[in-house]
């Protein structure tokens, strides 16, 4: 199973439709800011399950009670997903992780920083930012998953789509 991340489009959706055609996801999530653009990603792909969560930008952009954290699992592996300002993200990841571990989950996933991170926490946890996907140079997170395990992660980039 492929899972492609995407955080921080900010409106601009041709990036996230331009890697959806290249990774051919099984399954999309996007982690706010803009919470339409995924809406919008999900009415164009309605074949392939989405998943998201509202950033800090989507306060006014959606409909109420849409959870800021999620615990979802795909293939037999939990995924923590967040945009990542209810943890204080841009300034440390320890409440973020802490968390994620308390949920069980074999990866954290977060935004907000617009920086891409992919790695692997010693204990085994992935951890993946995708970076923004908005705008120029943007980039965006895939997640491999076979055998209800997570074979690994990557960042894409711009350059990296055909």
């Amino acid at each position: 199973m492929k899972i492609l991340v995407l955080s921080d489009s900010h409106s601009s959706q041709s990036f996230m439709r331009r890697c959806v055609e290249t990774v051919k996801p099984n399954a999309i999530i996007h982690l706010g800011d803009y919470f339409a653009d995924g809406e919008a990603l999900g009415a164009l792909y309605p074949s392939i399950p989405l998943y998201q969560v509202p950033g800090n930008c989507d306060r006014f952009r959606c409909a109420g009670g849409e959870p800021e954290i999620r615990v979802i699992e795909l293939s037999g592996v939990r995924l923590y997903i967040t945009h990542g300002h209810k943890h204080n993200v841009k300034l440390y990841l320890g409440a973020f992780l802490r968390d994620a571990r308390a949920s069980g989950a074999s990866a954290a996933l977060y935004g907000h920083t617009h920086l891409a991170d992919c790695h692997r926490e010693p204990d085994g946890l992935w951890v993946l930012n995708p970076g923004s996907c908005g705008g120029y140079g943007g980039s965006a997170g895939v997640i491999e998953i076979e055998s209800r395990r997570i074979l690994g992660c990557k960042i894409l980039k711009d350059s990296d789509l055909t």
